[in-house]
């Protein structure tokens, strides 16, 4: 699958619930389904600054494909990363780094989070896009 189709994907399903509070349960329960990062992982070095809570995510090439795994202290920090994961894990780094990422805007994720959540939102993506560059060169 794609990362437009996987976007459309959650687009679609954002799209089912009638308020944010459902949203919000659902993104916890995305946590919860999160392929958890190994505990030789949740170092420093893995951890996204900027985040106000503790967000650590570990990037591995699995032949051309990068794969994610992620862990946070905060529940909805948790979903907002699993939500990414989905979308960029088993994707080409090409593909990553050249990935928008309009559909955040489109479910509304980032009007309905806090100034310092949405910093973190903004810090993940460009994380995993950081990982995506290194291992891109690793390809060339």
């Amino acid at each position: 699958m794609t990362i437009q189709e996987k976007q459309q994907e959650v687009i679609d399903e954002f799209s089912m619930f009638d308020d944010w509070m459902q949203r919000y349960e659902y993104m916890i329960e995305l946590g919860k389904s999160l392929p958890l990062i190994d505990e030789k992982y949740k170092v420093d070095e893995n951890l996204i600054k900027g985040c106000q809570s503790k967000v650590w995510v570990h990037a591995e090439l699995e032949g051309d494909k990068l794969v994610f795994t992620a862990d946070s202290d905060a529940i909805i920090t948790k979903g907002i990363v699993a939500i990414l994961i989905r979308v960029f894990s088993n994707q080409h780094p090409s593909e990553i780094i050249e990935a928008d990422t309009k559909f955040i805007d489109e479910i509304g994720l980032k009007e309905h989070l806090s100034p310092t959540r949405a910093n973190g939102l903004v810090s993940m993506i460009k994380q995993l896009k950081m990982y995506a560059v290194a291992y891109q060169t690793q390809l060339n």
